[in-house]
């Protein structure tokens, strides 16, 4: 079980205090955070033992962390790629991380030799990275800025199949059987995954805006049934992918201050979305440098954080909810000219089981 210590924060471990600005929620801080913005994390999967985590990020490095039972993060390994990552994965069995790059490649990474191997590729930035794991087959899905969804085996220098896009895309999640991608110009196309990828479903984004995230969500029966959706103007959807009723699908808005009547509202980018594994529960973290906790079949707010000094970038939980990660990093929302090299990049865990559980129905 991963507890809180009697001293809270980081300060047990002999490293110095972080000032309240930059952890105003008192969570353990990741040792060693990379050099550049965070632009993927993942934990192990539940495969392993222990907890690792990585994090891709825009100094073209992917770290690996322990995470122990205190809290106490151990550095374990570091890779790099020829250009900014943009996205990590894990394989089903934790003994490899797939590294999706703008330099137009994908790496397996085995972390039992340390060595790497190019296992993809694309002619223009790989966005995003997931494994895919049927009953029939394992392969790699790969979207790209290229406007194809690639199929690897790995074995393999050319994909198993392609699949041309309507636009660039910009995030994908995996929950076999079924695949969502959204592209540039607000597209979205569900795939399902059974025997041989294929498209299910297209429609156009309930969001007004360009969307930023997505993660596909399960029913009761732990079996993928829609996605969740951020935009770049804090708001988040919901969608079914086979609504039993119309309202089923709804938006809500999140990532804002409030405004006043003298006042606009500021509006910020939702930057990620996780899904809790045992709750169903869901987090969303923003440009306003808050995470919030929700359930969305009580369509309620669980939990705010406070704000803090820069955006969260990224988040995940681990494989049996009992921790939550964020990346607190710039995210150019603002443009070059809030970019403070100064500002170190933080990766902070939270004990968040308790706190991702459903509101009663009572």
């Amino acid at each position: 079980m991963f507890q809180p210590n009697a001293l809270g924060g980081t300060s047990t471990f002999g490293a110095t205090p972080t000032p309240s600005t930059v952890n105003p929620m008192k969570d353990f801080e990741v040792v060693s955070p990379p050099d550049d913005s965070v632009s993927s994390l993942a934990f192990s999967p539940a495969s392993l033992p222990q907890n690792f985590l990585i994090a891709g990020s825009w100094d073209n490095n992917v770290r690996c962390w322990e995470v122990e039972q205190t809290g106490k993060t151990i550095p374990k390994s570091m890779q790099s790629m020829q250009g900014p990552v943009l996205d990590v994965c894990w394989t089903d069995d934790g003994s490899k991380v797939l590294m999706a790059s703008c330099d137009k490649q994908v790496k397996c990474w085995d972390l039992n030799s340390n060595q790497t191997v190019q296992v993809a590729q694309h002619d223009a930035p790989v966005k995003t990275v997931h494994w895919v794991k049927s009953p029939n087959y394992t392969c790699l899905m790969t979207g790209s800025w290229d406007k194809t969804l690639k199929f690897w085996d790995m074995r393999s220098a050319n994909p198993m199949m392609t699949i041309n896009l309507p636009e660039r895309c910009y995030c994908a999640d995996v929950d076999y059987p079924m695949a969502v991608v959204g592209t540039a110009g607000r597209h979205l196309i569900v795939y399902q995954l059974e025997g041989k990828p294929q498209e299910f479903k297209r429609t156009e984004s309930p969001l007004k805006y360009q969307h930023r995230c997505l993660a596909i969500f399960k029913d009761k029966k732990k079996s993928p049934t829609g996605y969740a959706l951020g935009s770049v103007e804090g708001r988040v959807a919901i969608q079914y992918v086979n609504p039993q009723n119309p309202k089923d699908n709804f938006t809500f808005k999140c990532h804002r201050t409030n405004g006043t009547n003298t006042s606009y509202q500021d509006i910020y980018a939702v930057n990620d979305i996780a899904f809790h594994p045992v709750h169903g529960t869901l987090a969303t973290v923003g440009s306003d440098g808050t995470f919030s906790f929700w359930d969305k079949d009580a369509r309620t707010k669980l939990k705010p954080s406070e704000p803090m000094e820069q955006p969260i970038t990224r988040c995940c939980f681990n494989n049996n909810g009992q921790i939550f990660a964020y990346a607190v990093s710039y995210d150019w929302s603002k443009g070059h000219e809030y970019y403070n090299q100064s500002k170190k990049n933080y990766i902070f865990l939270r004990p968040c089981f308790d706190e991702l559980k459903p509101r009663n129905s009572s």
